[in-house]
């Protein structure tokens, strides 16, 4: 895998992206010129001076807002608002990050944070536990899941948005944190005192199918995605008894992460071959990784899961297991987003996440805005079984689409003279 001493990159949509650290603040006024006055009129030319009448533009709108707007605003309320609109309006990926977002980023990128452990999602105007960490407080308390989270310490939780929620549980290490809870079959609310502590977030879950099929699960990319696939790997095939004769790699609404965690899966099931190059302008925003010699499944078949939620990081690895001829994608389109962001940290716990590359799959295709076609496609939404499967039931028996790539994994395929290792399911 190639690493850089001072660039780093993500990939990511939405509110799970994740970090690579950048350059110190000092390289962001080495990207900016401020010279002397340019007083053409026309817009001037990327790379040139600041125009005199644009700064003058922007001095005068910031005193019409100071002095004349409704409600009384100071400047530094409006220079950071400027900010941030002249980042946003380059593309819907490069944003500027204030304190909080800029810590929910590193979270996102380091699977580490303070807190109880606890999955949640948004049901029916009720947060909802979707599942407690193993080893967290929440779960050492006793939440399980699709208990509702009511009230946090006394105050009911905000029903419009999670991230309220969700930063009013995290905290400073061992501090504590009162739960209310609301459990199907108790009459009255439970109260659970939790005490935070270090929680650390595993982006990779795994169960053995049937025996010799094994399934991985990345719900996104962070720097431990990586070395939890490894463990999760090793501990299949503890659990078969033998090496693997088929995996499903499920990638469905992962909506993406950093760069190297998506190389370090590509490379896991690759013995050689191009992963992932990128072009942009500066020379720490063009390279090529490659994968290094050894495939941890020794050539067994995969079948990767891709739906219109699989973007940016996740659609480095199944362009590269596709490109290479190392897996079948099943599923539907993927996301396209084939940009590269890097995070710049600045003063004040601020940072820059700012696009710096296009990156392209293995065979030179930028999937920007298109995305990655999967080789078998589902259907976008498939009938309800007329039974219902009890939520407890095994996953073949919940996910069609799982089943289905099973399935696909039992084919035999031609290879050369003979039939490839999959025969042998027949």
């Amino acid at each position: 895998m190639i690493t850089k001493s001072r660039y780093g990159w993500l990939l990511g949509v939405g509110g799970a992206i994740s970090l690579a650290f950048g350059p110190a603040a000092g390289v962001c006024a080495q990207k900016s010129d401020n010279g002397s006055d340019n007083k053409s009129d026309k817009p001037a030319a990327v790379g040139t001076d600041l125009p005199w009448q644009d700064a003058r533009t922007l001095a005068d709108v910031l005193e019409r807002v100071k002095h004349e707007y409704v409600n009384p605003v100071d400047d530094h309320q409006l220079l950071q608002a400027a900010i941030r609109g002249m980042v946003s309006s380059l593309d819907p990926y490069s944003a500027y990050l204030d304190g909080e977002d800029y810590d929910e980023v590193k979270i996102m990128s380091t699977g580490q944070y303070s807190g109880v452990g606890i999955e949640v999602s948004m049901e029916d105007e009720e947060v909802v536990v979707v599942s407690p960490f193993e080893g967290s407080p929440a779960a050492a308390a006793g939440i399980r899941p699709g208990d509702v989270i009511a009230t946090i310490d006394g105050v009911p939780v905000n029903t419009t948005t999670l991230a309220d929620t969700i930063g009013r549980m995290r905290g400073k290490e061992g501090s504590s944190v009162k739960i209310g809870i609301l459990r199907e079959g108790s009459a009255e609310p439970l109260q659970f005192i939790l005490k935070r502590s270090r929680v650390e977030l595993h982006s990779v879950r795994s169960e053995l199918l049937e025996p010799g099929m094994g399934y991985v699960r990345i719900s996104q990319f962070s720097e431990t995605t990586g070395d939890d696939l490894e463990a999760a790997l090793k501990a299949l095939r503890k659990h078969n008894g033998a090496p693997l004769k088929g995996l499903v790699l499920d990638l469905r609404n992962n909506p993406g992460g950093v760069l190297e965690a998506a190389v370090s899966v590509s490379d896991t099931f690759l013995d050689s071959g191009v992963i992932v190059t990128a072009k942009g302008r500066t020379p720490e925003s063009k390279f090529e990784m490659d994968a290094t010699p050894g495939d941890a499944l020794n050539g067994a078949p995969i079948v990767v899961l891709i739906n219109g939620g699989s973007a940016s990081a996740a659609e480095i690895v199944a362009g590269a297991l596709k490109d290479n001829h190392r897996a079948k994608l099943m599923g539907r389109t993927t996301f396209g987003k084939g940009s590269v962001q890097t995070v710049i940290p600045l003063s004040g716990n601020r940072a820059l996440k700012l696009t710096t590359s296009l990156y392209y799959t293995p065979s030179g295709i930028s999937i920007n805005h298109r995305g990655i076609a999967p080789d078998i496609e589902l259907e976008r939404d498939p009938k309800p079984p007329s039974v219902p499967v009890p939520a407890d039931a095994p996953l073949l028996q919940r996910d069609p689409e799982v089943k289905r790539a099973v399935e696909e994994l039992k084919v035999p395929t031609i290879k050369g003279n003979g039939v490839s290792a999959s025969a042998r399911f027949h």
